[in-house]
């Protein structure tokens, strides 16, 4: 019981999306902008940068939250449970219809939980690729795939490496169309409109 009640909070709080209520305050539908997608980088494109830090926190937090919640309350690989909880919320939020972004900032966010100093090169690599690139989808495709190696080299095994992969699969999945748009050329920049 106790297990079912860490993951439904952590996944609420993956279904906060700031890539929604930031825009939204500042009166802007994101779905009806750019890509449509609530995420860091169509905020960035749409509202500009303070904007984009402002989401990029929010959802970096949230992932760090549930994974210590679930690290704190289940031990073991409750920190990874609880993070694949956030990271699902954020996909699927409750709160917004179940239409969210694809996850790499939740993800990161447990990341910085759950191996600090992985979470941390995990986090100053992506942001040195999109600047390198320009396009956070190939700095997150390269996460998501660093990311179970990552955990394993900072000694995590068994079932926090099930969690971790799971998480993995579920960001990449969502990374589908952007993996189409990079093999096609058609892959747009986060600076572009």
């Amino acid at each position: 019981m106790e297990t079912a009640v860490v993951l439904l909070v952590a996944y609420l709080i993956g279904s906060v999306d700031f890539g929604v209520i930031v825009p939204r305050v500042m009166g802007v539908d994101i779905y009806a902008e750019g890509s449509g997608n609530p995420g860091t980088s169509n905020v960035m494109r749409t509202l500009g940068k303070k904007a984009a830090a402002v989401v990029l926190f929010g959802d970096l937090l949230k992932g760090l939250a549930a994974a210590a919640l679930g690290a704190t309350v289940l031990g073991g690989a409750g920190g990874f449970a609880a993070g694949f909880a956030a990271v699902a919320g954020h996909v699927f939020p409750v709160w917004h219809r179940f239409r969210g972004g694809k996850g790499v900032a939740t993800a990161v966010g447990a990341a910085l939980w759950l191996a600090p100093w992985f979470g941390l090169v995990l986090g100053i690599g992506w942001a040195l690729i999109v600047v390198a690139t320009k396009r956070a989808s190939i700095a997150s495709i390269l996460a998501m795939m660093l990311y179970v190696p990552g955990f394993a080299l900072a000694g995590y095994r068994g079932s926090s490496l099930l969690w971790a992969g799971a998480t993995a699969v579920l960001v990449l999945a969502r990374h589908a169309d952007n993996m189409r748009r990079l093999l096609g050329g058609a892959e747009r920049t986060v600076v572009e409109s």
